[in-house]
């Protein structure tokens, strides 16, 4: 009798300490960003595709997208395992030296903006933009906007999936299952 007195508290705490564990993991897992220098030198070693998000520190549906889309565990687990994913303040101050040129912050009005966030968005400065580029850096497509997580799952996975070189997005879009999609490979899919 004794035994299972000391016994049963212990398998408790160690059932619920797995439980807590696995929900502390859950929560904690996050896109693994990584500065755009690093994107570049990671590309040299082993040819992947470059997803950004480029913001500024003012704006707020950047923030709502990081709050929502990139916490997604769907959007989070596909982007991982797909892209090298950069987060790029469009009004950094420090030149980046990219294909031979060098891309500086330019003062305009009371913020300013980094040249290469001007080529990435194409000259159109809006925040948030996701730009994503292929394995040899260039530039695929730049999508501004907030997106939910419910809308940005086709998207990532259309050109994670060379989809954008096979099938017009219009068509793509309205084939589009997210629950059989390739970014919900091994995520529990919620009814």
């Amino acid at each position: 009798m004794l035994r299972l007195k000391t016994i049963l508290p212990v398998l408790l705490l160690t059932i619920f300490g797995w439980g807590s564990l696995d929900a502390v993991q859950a929560q904690s897992a996050s896109i693994k960003w990584v500065t755009w220098e690093q994107a570049v030198e990671l590309q040299k070693k082993e040819k992947r595709k470059i997803f950004i998000d480029v913001y500024t520190d003012w704006c707020g549906w950047c923030k709502r997208m990081d709050k929502t889309t990139f916490s997604d565990p769907v959007v989070i687990n596909y982007i991982n395992k797909n892209f090298y994913a950069v987060k790029f303040n469009a009004e950094r101050k420090e030149d980046i030296m990219f294909k031979g040129k060098k891309y500086k912050f330019v003062a305009n009005g009371k913020r300013g903006y980094h040249e290469l966030a001007a080529w990435m968005l194409r000259g159109r400065m809006g925040y948030p933009t996701v730009v994503f580029l292929d394995e040899n850096a260039n530039i695929i497509q730049p999508i501004p906007g907030f997106l939910p997580p419910e809308k940005f799952e086709p998207i990532m996975t259309y050109f994670g999936e060379n989809q954008h070189k096979k099938v017009p997005w219009e068509i793509y879009q309205k084939r589009y299952n997210s629950t059989k999609s390739p970014a919900r490979s091994g995520v529990p899919v919620k009814d």
